[in-house]
């Protein structure tokens, strides 16, 4: 077995090939299922055991700690139907999530809430990101979630701009999150490019034809 520790922006994710115990101190783990060439299959698999469509900062470390194998400056990262082309841009990544999908915008559980697919589910409200702890849990297992749901409260601070905070579905609030960023860019803007504000550090979306570009650190620890 081979593990290391990685972090995209302090979220920190267990890379690990073969049998693995998950770190009690990260917010997951992505799984090596295979590798060939500048290909990698994986899963991410949160701090619950339970397992998670897509993550943006975990295809993207997925993607670096591939090209730190090979030397190459390229990667494709596979998660379930999804195939992530990952990019090394001078000590950034720059990954291809493909389409950030806003499915509907509606009243729950007293919130307005823009529900958007990602490659996995996302709940966003616009207001105090410090309401996230009373948001989060509330929303994260509301029985229009029969699968849970990620939750990001956001606050538009000027035109491509926002600052959000993040309760990950199976594992609380993460300091920053690559499919949140996207989430919070679909439900405020139509299309261009977005900061993405988050306690950990920023991150930027580009939205273009319904895709989605994320740009953003992957660091081994």
């Amino acid at each position: 077995m081979t593990s290391s520790r990685w972090h995209a922006h302090g979220n920190v994710y267990q890379v690990a090939e073969g049998d693995y115990e998950l770190d009690p101190d990260g917010d997951g783990a992505v799984e090596i299922l295979s590798v060939d060439g500048d290909e990698v299959e994986i899963a991410i698999v949160n701090p619950d055991g339970s397992h998670a469509e897509m993550s943006g900062n975990g295809t993207r470390i997925a993607g670096a700690w591939l090209m730190e194998r090979t030397g190459s400056d390229h990667a494709r990262v596979r998660v379930g139907p999804r195939t992530v082309e990952v990019r090394r841009t001078s000590d950034l990544y720059e990954s291809e999530l493909g389409e950030a999908k806003v499915v509907a915008r509606e009243r729950i559980a007293g919130l307005d809430v823009t529900v958007v697919d990602v490659g996995n589910p996302h709940a966003v409200v616009i207001g105090d990101p410090a309401d996230i702890e009373l948001i989060g849990p509330l929303l994260e297992t509301h029985p229009r979630f029969p699968d849970r749901t990620n939750v990001q409260v956001v606050r538009v601070d000027a035109p491509g701009e926002v600052t959000a905070r993040v309760w990950e579905r199976g594992v609380g609030e993460t300091r920053a999150s690559g499919s949140s960023a996207v989430a919070v860019a679909a439900a405020t803007h139509d299309d261009g490019d977005v900061l993405v504000h988050f306690p950990g550090g920023d991150l930027r979306v580009r939205l273009h034809d319904g895709g989605a570009t994320l740009t953003g650190p992957a660091e081994k620890l």
